[in-house]
């Protein structure tokens, strides 16, 4: 009797593996529920924003990333330039540079959760029109709901880099404001609207904090970008699912 029952439980058993298969296949081509979109793309959110907000905070992390690197606005010339005919000048000026990049690297730090709560909020239109949108549009949408919450984290980190003494008990920002003053004071008088110089009108914090945002979102499109077009950037099932189709 046994070696009757062996084979037919051989055959049963096969038959079950194969629709088995048969039905994953088929569960995989079936559509998308809204469940799995929203669930899709707030897991691909979460895993770009923590992945960017990780490499940025890293150290150096904006610093050496030519892609990001914070540098002082082309304005900042007029400063610079007078600040590098001292001793030492062109290492202080880097000085500055790289307290303005550590400053953001540490902003960066606490970039991830205000994304995890942007995320939280995403809607089903919101979701669909991720999908269907263009290949940086969850970055956008990203941008969208979390851009003045992040200038607030960063704007404070970043300003305290510039009031730093630098130089002649003068921070960054005091040798910005002197000298872009005496500067607009003389593109604004009559000779200098008659050589059609122009005044510097730059918010040095303001100018930086958005150059650091903007690295920001850089590295999240790039995030997005992998997991949209790179079948190896998809690490969940869910992932896979979703992008795949």
């Amino acid at each position: 009797m046994k070696r009757i029952l062996l084979p037919i439980f051989l055959v049963v058993f096969t038959g079950c593996a194969e629709l088995a298969q048969i039905a994953k296949e088929i569960d995989t081509n079936r559509p998308l529920t809204q469940t799995e979109v929203i669930s899709g793309l707030k897991q691909a959110l979460t895993i770009g924003a923590d992945s960017a907000a990780s490499e940025l905070s890293a150290t150096n992390g904006y610093y050496l990333d030519q892609l990001v690197k914070i540098t002082l606005p082309p304005e900042a010339s007029v400063v610079t330039e007078n600040i590098s005919k001292l001793p030492g000048g062109e290492k202080l000026v880097e000085d500055v540079i790289l307290r303005i990049n550590r400053s953001a690297e540490d902003a960066a730090k606490e970039a991830a959760p205000v994304f995890a709560r942007a995320v939280t909020g995403m809607t089903i239109q919101d979701g669909f029109n991720i999908l269907r949108g263009e290949k940086d549009a969850a970055t956008q949408y990203l941008k969208s709901q979390t851009y003045r919450e992040l200038y607030n984290l960063y704007q404070p980190k970043i300003k305290k880099s510039l009031d730093k003494e630098i130089v002649g008990n003068l921070s960054t920002n005091e040798s910005w404001n002197t000298l872009t003053g005496q500067w607009n004071r003389v593109a604004g008088s009559i000779v200098g609207k008659m050589a059609n110089l122009e005044t510097v009108d730059t918010d040095l914090d303001k100018y930086l904090t958005e150059k650091a945002l903007d690295g920001l979102f850089l590295k999240l499109a790039l995030e997005e970008e992998k997991i949209r077009e790179d079948p190896k950037a998809r690490v969940t099932a869910l992932l896979k699912r979703v992008f795949g189709q």
